[in-house]
């Protein structure tokens, strides 16, 4: 067994990796660019070496300087994780070249599938049912539109190369198919440097299903079980889960073996999963092998109780899988969320910053724990104080739940988003608490449209409907008397002008251009002790007892006998004297007022923001890549004003309606931030 491993990667896989090395009692190094000079990852790992500046092509891309560091810190062998070098196999083979281990699959096994369309070939041999396409690089938008139509729309255009959502687009027509390889192709050009695309035909109601299989370098392949990941967006995964709520056992059984039977045929060593997408009818198609370690990993590890970490480093080791294909277990439910930096109500824009507030939910699972389940886990690379650089993707952390059906995961992956706490970015939370409750979503039947479907318009605060709104005012109006019982305590208050505290209140509910709605409420039975009160709103009664103290966001308690977890904060919005109420993915602003001060807050005018359609403002903080316009420009609505990358992705702002262009703020190559003018209209 290694004594000392190298991690050559960033992030929560970094610290994910070193939590198991640790348990084995493997010492480990982790790399980090300038970006990451203070990262969880080096703070957690036994030595770190520094590899170059913030872009990834500048450091996490460098094999050379990573393989450097493995030999000038004596460390035997080196863990890619996965994104940057973890499917190149040139690095690969380089890593066993200098005679270091590489742990994961061997140079010619992620050779064979690391290029999608070799695979298909590969797996058509090995007897894998596959897509109808075209599966020869394409030269040119032209050729790629007459291949469209020969296969018939609508159809996928893939860089051959790509991964993570990267160089992929859906084509419906001639003009997509001709814009969308031009796009696939620059993007594989700069994220894997390699610009070769290919076309397959678009499976409609699609589930997008994957088998993770692992193999050792004894001939041994197993499979263990399959995780559902069609809740995607933008053909980024959002939500996944194991096992899948729609595939039949004997489905099950069949991917299982298809998978086994491609790792076998490229003498598969390591973790590795072989995605499928399945039809409605449960037909099923092989897409892609990823030969390296998922993100979503955790939830087979919840299922099955092992460590796939500890596995892949136990077979890189020259170790037999310590288990057969009918020792694997599949036990509960398991779901993750991927928590991202950006904005859901701003169409999901990159958010970018420093890290106020990071508190995540209590744990009860840990990596590299595998017997300890159904339960909480969190996996991040981030911490308070933190900052989430613009230069890598943008997850923040991995919210893992362990239940004992899949209701019951439901149910405790809600409770764990309830106290998710992250300020000074904003974060996809909002958006997660909507999908868990929707009912498509609960009853298991989506594909991997699901989000363009129901979401087809963006994600706005009005798709997050409460099922029971009057439990957040009464919820404010009994922080808002904890409050004021702290108040009335206070000593050395004047005689005769101390703190009254009444029972009755009215809460006023902050709405857009100033359509609030008042809300009258009493609340008695207060007791200081126990924290209970009675909250009578709405012609209802709530009983809510929490001993939550002041200055705390999360807020555990009871209401009418069941327990919730919500999130309140004082001047966390627009009002600084409003109290910002969270539960459920719903979020609403009330001010808590006497019976006089509601009745003049109703006398207060609405003022109207200032008018910036004239500007053109960037939505988020990123790079300004491209300005594609001059001053004295006439521009028309959907033209191609400025392109901002941020997190791996490049942005396209386009004109909202026709106009001149008057004057240019930001220039090319600037660092810019939420809001910050680009250019002025005439």
């Amino acid at each position: 067994m290694f004594t000392k491993i190298l991690i050559a990667n960033r992030g929560e896989i970094a610290c994910r990796v070193i939590a198991t090395a640790k348990k084995m009692g493997i010492a480990t190094v982790a790399v980090y660019s300038d970006a990451d000079r203070s990262a969880r990852h080096v703070q957690l790992a036994d030595e770190a070496v520094h590899i170059g500046a913030a872009p990834s092509r500048e450091s996490y891309l460098q094999a050379d300087r990573i393989i450097a560091a493995a030999k000038q810190t004596g460390a035997q062998a080196i863990h890619p994780g996965y994104g940057f070098l973890s499917e190149n196999e040139a690095f690969a083979k380089k890593v066993e070249d200098e005679g270091l281990v590489f742990i994961g699959p061997k140079a010619h096994s992620i050779a064979a599938m690391g290029d999608k369309i070799a695979s298909k070939k590969l797996a058509q041999e090995a007897g894998v049912s596959c897509i109808p396409g075209y599966n020869e690089p394409i030269a040119s938008p032209d050729q790629a539109v007459e291949i469209a139509k020969g296969i018939g729309y609508p159809v996928m255009i893939k860089a051959s190369a790509g991964g993570g959502g990267k160089g992929l687009r859906v084509a419906f027509n001639d003009k997509e198919a001709h814009e969308g390889f031009a796009s696939c192709q620059n993007e594989a050009r700069s994220s894997f440097g390699d610009d070769r695309v290919f076309i397959e035909k678009f499976v409609q109601e699609p589930r997008h299903i994957e088998i993770q299989v692992l193999g050792d370098a004894h001939g041994n392949v197993i499979y263990l079980n399959e995780r559902e990941c069609s809740i995607q967006r933008r053909h980024q995964k959002v939500i996944e889960e194991a096992p899948s709520p729609f595939i039949s056992d004997a489905t099950r059984k069949a991917m299982g073996e298809q998978a086994v039977q491609l790792a076998k045929a490229v003498q598969y060593q390591s973790a590795g999963t072989v995605e499928f997408v399945v039809g409605k009818d449960q037909d099923f198609y092989f897409l892609e092998m990823n030969t390296r370690l998922q993100v979503e990993h955790p939830v087979t590890e919840c299922i099955t109780g092992l460590d796939l970490v500890e596995l892949m480093i136990r077979v890189a080791a020259g170790q037999k899988l310590p288990l057969a294909q009918q020792d694997v277990k599949r036990e509960g439910w398991a779901i993750e969320c991927r928590i991202n930096a950006e904005d859901p109500f701003r169409n999901f824009l990159p958010s970018t910053g420093r890290l106020v507030r990071f508190a995540p939910p209590e744990q009860t699972m840990f990596q590299a724990e595998a017997d300890r389940r159904f339960g909480v886990r969190v996996d991040t690379g981030v911490y308070e104080g933190g900052e989430i650089p613009m230069y890598y993707d943008s997850m923040i952390a991995k919210l893992i739940v362990h239940g004992q059906d899949r209701n019951d995961a439901i149910q405790k992956m809600r409770a764990a988003l309830n106290g998710f706490v992250i300020r000074g970015i904003s974060s996809n939370i909002p958006f997660q608490a909507a999908l868990l409750a929707h009912p498509k979503f609960v009853s298991g039947e989506f594909n991997t449209g699901f989000i363009a479907e129901h979401y087809a318009h963006g994600f706005s605060a009005e798709d997050v409907p409460h099922d029971d709104p009057d439990f957040l005012v009464a919820l404010a109006a009994f922080m808002h008397r904890r409050y004021r019982a702290r108040a009335s305590g206070i000593s050395g208050q004047l005689a005769g002008h101390g703190v009254k505290v009444g029972e009755q209140f009215v809460v006023v509910t902050l709405g857009h251009e100033g359509q609030n709605v008042q809300h009258p409420v009493s609340v008695t039975d207060f007791d200081t002790q126990s924290g209970a009160s009675v909250v009578h709103v709405g012609g209802k009664d709530y009983r809510i007892s929490s001993t939550a103290t002041l200055g705390q966001v999360r807020v555990q308690g009871a209401c009418n006998g069941q327990g919730f977890t919500a999130q309140v904060e004082r001047g966390a919005g627009k009002n600084p004297l409003a109290l910002r109420i969270a539960h459920n993915g719903t979020q609403v602003e009330a001010l808590v007022l006497s019976p006089l001060g509601a009745q003049l807050h109703q006398l207060m005018p609405y003022k109207a923001p200032p008018d910036m359609s004239k500007f053109l403002l960037s939505p988020m903080p990123g790079l300004l890549v491209q300005v594609a316009v001059e001053p004295g420009q006439k521009v028309q609505a959907g033209e191609r004003l400025a392109v901002i990358e941020a997190m791996k992705m490049e942005n396209v702002l386009f004109a909202a309606q026709d106009g001149v262009v008057g004057k240019i703020v930001a220039g090319k190559g600037e660092s810019l931030s939420v809001d910050q003018v680009i250019l002025e209209f005439e």
